[in-house]
């Protein structure tokens, strides 16, 4: 990729010393099923991002004052397993930087590998995944690193909130805790969605954000778009309550997948991306330090029950 920072921000605030937020770029689509493309969304989503008015009226702040880094992208792709195992490692080397870290992708099959290093790395996690599909397979035309299984492992051993869902296998029901799955059809219906799933998170959270769980009259350039999904001021209201509510540790967004004739769901991404570290670093000065506090080696991983 040919962008010298994200954003087109000043390299004094690009330079990974000094950056408390990290971003990488995963151009992966090597298991998707339908529409292809979603190896180019994180080339449309920086260049996007290229053309965002960098204040955000909502939260009185420039957020890329903070740091934001641009990694160099993850484009291992001899196998899915392999890429996840890419992805895995990259993430914790980051995190382990004391950076706060963001992965763009790419299809779903790249959060395998950022949730794992996320929960390796923290205790008691809970795994916010936003989306119109369960993703709950546990493998999937021959391989459990298939974006139809991007949350089956966190479903084994992650606190796994599921919101938006409204797409599934028959199967997939023997997996999913209907307690901890908020159905975009019950939502619709019912305003309380938002504080049940908030109350029923740890304090440590990590966000996968599949661009799909946003209703496709919105961004319809995505691989398999679902009628029915979400608005973009829900969605921040939902998001913002989380990131004051509780310790969100990074995120990652998948599944843009870009329409050379239809740019308004690139741009969608790139203010949602900026949005979700506005909301992070909200209260935060730029000259304050920025504390991840992962996981220590002699700490205990709290057990989730799998119902």
């Amino acid at each position: 990729m040919n962008h010298k920072t994200y954003a087109g921000i000043p390299e004094e605030f690009a330079k990974l010393e000094q950056a408390k937020i990290v971003l990488i770029p995963v151009p992966y689509d090597g298991t998707s099923t339908w529409q292809k493309g979603a190896d180019k969304g994180p080339q449309a989503f920086l260049e996007a991002s290229e053309n965002m008015e960098l204040y955000d009226i909502e939260t009185d702040t420039e957020v890329y004052q903070q740091g934001v880094f641009l990694a160099d992208s993850v484009t291992e792709n001899a196998s899915p397993e392999a890429m996840v195992e890419a992805v895995h490692q990259a993430t914790k080397k980051y995190i382990k930087k004391n950076k706060f870290v963001t992965v763009f992708g790419g299809e779903h099959s790249i959060s395998i590998g950022t949730i794992r290093a996320f929960n390796e790395m923290y205790p008691s996690l809970t795994v916010l995944h936003i989306d119109a599909h369960a993703d709950l397979r546990q493998s999937y035309e021959g391989s459990t690193c298939n974006h139809a299984c991007a949350v089956y492992e966190a479903s084994q051993n992650t606190n796994l909130i599921q919101v938006g869902i409204r797409s599934m296998d028959i199967m997939e029901k023997t997996v999913m805790d209907e307690e901890k799955t908020y159905f975009a059809n019950d939502m619709a219906v019912d305003d309380t969605w938002m504080d049940s799933a908030i109350d029923q998170m740890t304090n440590n959270v990590f966000i996968t954000f599949d661009l799909d769980a946003f209703d496709p009259s919105i961004l319809p350039s995505t691989g398999t778009p679902e009628p029915g999904g979400l608005l973009w001021y829900e969605t921040l209201e939902f998001l913002k309550q989380v990131f004051e509510e509780k310790n969100v540790l990074g995120f990652d967004i998948v599944e843009l997948c870009p329409n050379s004739k239809e740019k308004s769901s690139d741009f969608l991404a790139a203010k949602l991306y900026y949005k979700m570290l506005s909301y992070k670093f909200m209260k935060e000065d730029a000259e304050d330090e920025y504390d991840n506090a992962f996981q220590k080696p002699e700490q205990k991983k709290e057990h989730f029950k799998i119902y």
